[in-house]
């Protein structure tokens, strides 16, 4: 089964492989990637900024300094629609390990990646999926009204030591399906 699929069902994001296949085909991230497979056309428009970690964000951060993280800040398209608006959280030890994680473009495999290289392999990836209200911003960024429930997903990426080295907020769009795979044994 594809794992992301777009069409008049919506968009299928498969957390079973897409960490393992972000650089799919020189994709620039786990997104890029499914949705090539998909045979859609993605584009990212990416912020970079260094900043402090809003209040929800700095306890995921584990105890580390919430002051001078990088911000990455991306609109996500599917062709010309936006689907996905995704704000991650770098702390600034990890930044300076992985500088490519402060540039527009962070190469192929995206920052994960660029991470991985530098010595942050992410071994554990929890995501915690929730509703939340669109702002008026993400309201108008992706087309529905203010109030409207949307699925958010916080991603913690953690070191096999357990270091956080990113936190990433998305916020997705209409017409999402999360599939996730539990092994069993």
């Amino acid at each position: 089964m594809p794992s992301n699929i777009i069409g008049a069902e919506g968009i299928i994001r498969d957390a079973r492989s897409r960490y393992r296949q972000r650089a799919e085909g020189g994709a620039h991230g786990a997104f890029e990637a499914e949705t090539k497979r998909a045979g859609q056309t993605p584009r990212a428009e990416v912020e970079v900024s260094r900043g402090s970690a809003p209040d929800e964000i700095a306890p995921l951060l584990g105890g580390q300094s919430t002051e001078g993280v990088v911000i990455r800040k991306r609109r996500m398209y599917v062709g010309e629609r936006l689907v996905q608006l995704a704000d991650t959280y770098i702390p600034e030890s990890v930044a300076e390990a992985a500088p490519a994680v402060s540039q527009l473009d962070s190469g192929e495999g995206g920052i994960i990646s660029r991470m991985a290289e530098a010595g942050f392999a992410q071994a554990t990836v929890v995501e915690d999926v929730t509703q939340v209200h669109a702002s008026a911003d993400q309201a108008a960024a992706l087309g529905v009204s203010e109030g409207e429930a949307l699925l958010a997903i916080t991603h913690v990426g953690q070191t096999d030591n357990g270091q956080v080295v990113e936190v990433t907020q998305h916020v997705l769009g209409p017409g999402w399906t999360l599939r996730y795979g539990v092994p069993l044994d």
